[in-house]
C-alpha cells in the first residue's frame, strides 16, 4: 500500500532523506521512529504528495501521491499541529471537510453521528472550535479525517498532550482500524506506546533507515534483551547528539 524507493529529499546542501527504501503492506500498523530532525515528518509529507522528492519514488495506493488526485483522495493525514478554523463549530468543520470531498449529505450525518459518538464529541458539536481544548481538538481531527474513510491513514505525532483516557481510545481505534485493513503509518516519540501497537517498526537516523523490523526482530539483533527504548539510543545516539 506504501511503497517508497530510493527517497530522498533535499534541502539546499542538506539531505533531510536520503536512499529511504520500505514497503507498507495493506492493513499494517507501521510505526517510524527517530529524533526530531531524523526526517520523519518529511517522509511523510513525500508519501503524501506534499512534497516532491529530490531523489527516489513514492507510491501510495497503486500511484504517486504528488500527481493523481484518486490517490490523494485515499489518503488521510493528521500532521503534529493541526489547522482548524476556529471560528467554525466542531459540527461546522466536519460539514466543511465532507463537502471538500464531496460526500452526499446524508454520508456526512451518518458518519458524524457514528464518529462523535466515538470520540465523545456531541457534547461540544455546536462550540466554537476556538474555544475547544487540545484533546476535544484532537479528536475533532481524527473524526474529520476519518469521514471519508481512508485507505491509507500518515499520523505525524498523535499522542502529544493528550490524557490518557484519550490516548487509549486512539490505541484502540488505531488497532481496530488496522484490522478492519487501513494501512496506517504514524511517528511517536513515546516508545513505551510502540511495543503494544506496532505491527512492524522503523527506526531513521539522519536521514537514513537504521532498522526495520517487528519489535521482537529488533530486539533479537539487538541482542535479545532490552527494552525498545534502548534498541532505539542505541542506533540514535549519534544522530541526537
Amino acid at each position: 500500500m506504501i511503497i517508497l524507493e530510493n527517497l530522498g529529499k533535499q534541502f539546499g546542501p542538506v539531505w533531510a532523506v536520503q536512499d529511504l527504501t520500505l514497503t507498507v503492506p495493506p492493513g499494517e500498523l507501521f510505526c517510524f521512529l527517530g529524533p526530531n530532525g531524523a526526517g520523519k515528518t518529511t517522509t511523510i509529507k513525500m508519501a503524501c504528495g506534499l512534497l516532491r522528492p529530490t531523489a527516489g519514488t513514492a507510491r501510495v495506493a497503486g500511484g504517486d501521491p504528488a500527481a493523481d488526485q484518486a490517490v490523494r483522495a485515499a489518503i488521510g493525514y493528521i500532521p503534529d499541529q493541526p489547522f482548524l478554523y476556529e471560528r467554525l463549530t466542531a459540527a461546522e468543520f466536519f460539514q466543511f471537510v465532507g463537502d471538500i470531498y464531496r460526500l452526499p449529505p446524508e454520508r456526512i450525518r451518518r458518519e458524524r453521528a457514528e464518529l462523535f459518538e466515538l470520540f465523545g464529541l456531541q457534547p461540544a458539536a455546536q462550540t466554537m472550535i476556538g474555544e475547544l481544548s487540545h484533546g476535544f481538538r484532537q479528536r475533532l481531527i481524527y473524526a474529520a479525517t476519518l469521514l471519508h474513510q481512508p485507505q491509507v491513514l500518515f499520523v505525524d505525532e498523535p499522542f502529544i498532550g493528550l490524557d490518557p483516557y484519550t490516548i487509549r481510545l486512539l490505541r484502540e481505534l488505531l488497532r481496530a482500524r488496522a484490522r478492519a485493513g487501513m494501512t496506517i503509518f504514524l511517528t511517536t516519540h513515546i516508545l513505551a506506546l510502540v511495543e503494544g501497537l506496532a505491527d512492524r517498526v522503523g527506526i531513521l537516523s539522519d536521514g537514513r533507515l537504521a532498522a526495520l523490523g517487528t519489535v521482537d526482530e529488533l530486539r533479537a539483533r539487538a541482542g535479545g534483551a532490552g527494552a525498545l527504548e534502548d534498541i532505539f539510543l542505541g542506533l540514535t545516539r549519534a544522530d541526537a547528539n
